[in-house]
C-alpha cells in the first residue's frame, strides 16, 4: 500500500528504490540531509530482489540479479549492513566432448586439479599457462582500477599511470578482447569460457570496434579488486532489504506506490512531480538523484530522449528435487553446478550465436550459463524443500535481444527456451525436465524472463540490465567529477546508466551522495 502523503519539502529526493536509489538515501539521511525517496512499485529493491515466484512453494529466488561483485565492502561498512556473501566452491565447469567421449574443464577445487583439467579437455599444459598469465593480469589490474569506483573520476591518463601495465592496458582498453583472446589462448573452448565475461549482459561480437565488449569485460573481472563473483547469503533482497533499513534508520521517508512524473528545476531547486492510486502531488527539493534509467531521466526532464538501448538476455529461474546427473561419468553434479555451468559457449559458438541474433534470427545453439545458488547458501529454501534435496537453478542465456522478441513474443521466448534447455539436456544423463519441482498447481517450476518482460517489468529501456552500454571508469568530455552529473547542476543520475554504472554494486548511489554533499557543503 502507498505510504501517507510525504512533506513538501526535502533536501533531496530521490526518484527509485532500486539498490542504488537506497545507498544514495542512506548516505544523504546519515550526512543529517531530509530524504524522500519515491518508488513506482509497492516495495523497494528494483532488479535486486527476492521474491517467490512459484504458487504455493517455499522458495525466496532472486528474481533477476543473483550475484555479488561490484558491491565495494567500503559501502557495506560505512551504511552498516547487516549483509554477507559467500564464495563458490568452483568457479567454473564447462562440458565438451573429447575423442567421442563426454568430459569437461573444471575451474576450482583447487590449483592441481584445475591445471589436470585443462591438460585432459586440451590436451596441452601451455593453456593452462595461459590462463593463468592473462588472469594474474586482470588481477593485478583489478586491484589497482576497483577502489576508483567510489573517488572522484580518474582522467584517462591518470587511470592507466595508476594500472601501471602497459599489456592490459592495451588488451583491456585500446584493442577488441577478441585480439587479447586469440592472441594469448589456442583452444575453442577455453577462448569461450575466456570471452563469456565480455558478455553478460552485452550484445557484442567479440572484435567489435566500439569496444563495448571490453568495457563488459573489465566490469566483470574488476570486483572487489579480485573479480570473484559471490553468493548473496538470503538472496539478492537481503542487500535491499538491508540498504531500506539503513536508509529508515538514518530518516529517510520511503514512499512506494509513489510514481514520479515530472521534474522541474531551476539548476538551484526543483520541485518533483509524483502520482499515486489516490492523486497526484509535488514536493520541492534542493537535488534531486535519479535511480532510474538515462531515458526516465530524459522523460522526467523534457529533454530529447538518449539513444535506444537494447537488452540481449534470457533469465530464468527454476526449482529442482534433485540436481540432474551428468554424461561427463566424472563431474559431481555438486561441483560442476556450484559455480559458472558454460552451455554452448565455445569461441566459434558464440561468434555464430552472435551473427545468427544480428541478423534478426533466433541463434540454433543458443550460448547460456547455468548457476546453483543453492549449493553456496541454501538458505532462500524453506527447511522441507532443503531437508528432500531441492535446489534453485538459474540460467542466463546470451545474444538473445529484444528485437528477436518484437513481433511475436511468447512465440519466440518458448521456442528459445525449449533450443536453450536443449542444449543444456545434451549435457545430462536424464532430462531436465524430470528434474523440475512443480507448484501448488501442478506447473514445473520454471518462469523465462526476456528483455521484453524486464522492460515491462522494471522499467528497463529495451529490457537493457545496465540500463544502456556500460562506460569506462575514467572521466570523458561531459562525465562530471562523479559520473553522475547532469545538464543541471542539482539534478544527478545515481541508476546503472551512470558513468561506473551496471551491476549490483551501489557505487553510482555512493557517488551521487557524495556530489550532493560536496556541493552542499561548499555552498554553506
Amino acid at each position: 500500500m502507498p505510504l501517507a502523503p510525504p512533506a513538501r519539502a526535502y533536501d533531496a529526493v530521490v526518484v527509485g528504490g532500486g539498490h542504488n536509489g537506497l545507498v544514495a538515501a542512506a548516505y544523504l539521511a546519515r550526512a543529517g540531509r531530509s530524504v524522500l525517496v519515491l518508488e513506482r512499485l509497492g516495495h523497494t529493491g528494483g532488479a535486486a530482489v527476492s521474491t517467490r515466484p512459484f504458487t504455493g512453494v517455499d522458495a525466496r529466488l532472486s528474481r533477476y540479479s543473483y550475484l555479488v561483485s561490484l558491491l565495494p565492502a567500503k559501502i557495506v561498512r560505512d551504511l552498516g549492513l547487516d549483509f554477507r556473501v559467500r564464495t563458490r566452491t568452483v568457479s567454473s565447469y564447462t562440458p565438451a566432448e573429447r575423442d567421442g567421449r563426454p568430459t569437461g574443464l573444471l575451474v576450482g577445487g583447487g590449483e592441481r586439479r584445475t591445471r589436470e583439467s585443462f591438460a585432459t579437455v586440451t590436451g596441452s599444459p601451455r593453456e593452462y599457462a595461459a590462463w593463468q598469465r592473462f588472469y594474474g593480469m586482470t588481477g593485478r589490474l583489478a586491484r589497482q582500477v576497483f577502489p576508483t569506483l567510489t573517488e572522484p573520476l580518474p582522467t584517462r591518463a591518470e587511470l592507466r599511470r595508476r594500472i601501471g601495465d602497459e599489456e592490459a592496458w592495451r588488451a583491456l582498453f585500446e584493442e577488441p578482447i577478441g585480439a587479447a583472446i586469440e592472441e594469448r589462448f589456442a583452444d575453442d573452448l577455453v577462448r569461450g569460457v575466456v570471452l563469456t565475461d565480455a558478455l553478460i549482459g552485452t550484445f557484442a561480437d567479440a572484435h567489435d570496434t566500439s569496444l563495448v565488449q571490453n568495457r563488459c569485460f573489465l566490469y566483470h573481472v574488476i570486483g572487489g579488486g579480485t573479480g570473484a563473483w559471490d553468493v548473496p547469503v538470503g538472496g539478492m533482497g537481503a542487500l535491499t532489504d538491508a540498504l531500506a533499513a539503513a536508509a529508515r534508520a538514518a530518516g529517510a521517508v520511503l514512499a512506494t506506490g509513489h510514481e514520479a512524473v515530472r521534474v522541474d528545476t531551476d539548476g538551484r531547486s526543483a520541485e518533483v512531480a509524483y502520482r499515486t492510486a489516490d492523486g497526484e502531488g509535488a514536493v520541492a527539493a534542493r537535488h534531486v538523484l535519479v535511480g532510474a534509467s538515462p531515458h526516465a531521466l530524459a522523460a522526467l526532464l523534457g529533454a530529447p530522449p538518449p539513444p535506444p538501448a537494447e537488452g540481449a538476455q534470457l533469465k530464468v529461474n527454476m526449482l529442482l528435487t534433485r540436481l540432474p546427473a551428468l554424461r561427463d561419468p566424472e563431474a559431481d553434479p555438486r561441483e560442476a553446478f556450484a559455480g559458472t555451468f558454460h552451455i554452448a559457449e565455445g569461441y566459434e559458438q558464440l561468434a555464430a550465436a552472435h551473427a545468427s541474433a544480428a541478423a534478426g534470427r533466433a541463434p540454433a545453439a543458443p550460448p547460456s550459463e547455468v548457476y546453483c545458488h543453492s549449493l553456496t547458501d541454501p538458505s532462500p529454501l524453506g527447511p522441507a524443500l532443503a531437508g528432500r534435496g531441492h535446489h534453485t537453478l538459474t540460467l542466463f542465456g546470451l545474444h538473445t535481444p529484444a528485437r528477436l522478441f518484437a513481433h511475436d513474443h511468447d512465440t519466440v521466448r518458448e521456442e528459445l527456451l525449449k533450443a536453450t534447455l536443449a542444449q543444456l539436456d545434451a549435457h545430462l544423463a536424464e532430462p531436465l525436465a524430470d528434474c523440475l519441482a512443480t507448484d501448488a498447481d501442478g506447473r514445473p517450476c520454471l518462469e523465462a524472463k526476456t528483455p521484453l518482460d524486464l522492460e515491462r517489468d522494471l522499467a528497463l529501456p529495451g529490457g537493457h540490465i545496465f540500463h544502456r552500454e556500460l562506460s569506462w571508469p575514467h572521466a570523458q568530455d561531459g562525465t562530471g567529477r562523479w559520473g553522475v552529473e547532469t545538464a543541471h547542476p542539482n539534478v544527478l543520475l545515481c541508476g546503472a546508466g551512470a558513468v561506473r554504472g551496471g551491476g549490483v554494486s551501489g557505487v553510482p548511489g555512493h557517488n551521487a551522495a557524495m556530489a550532493v554533499l560536496e556541493a552542499t557543503d561548499a555552498g554553506r
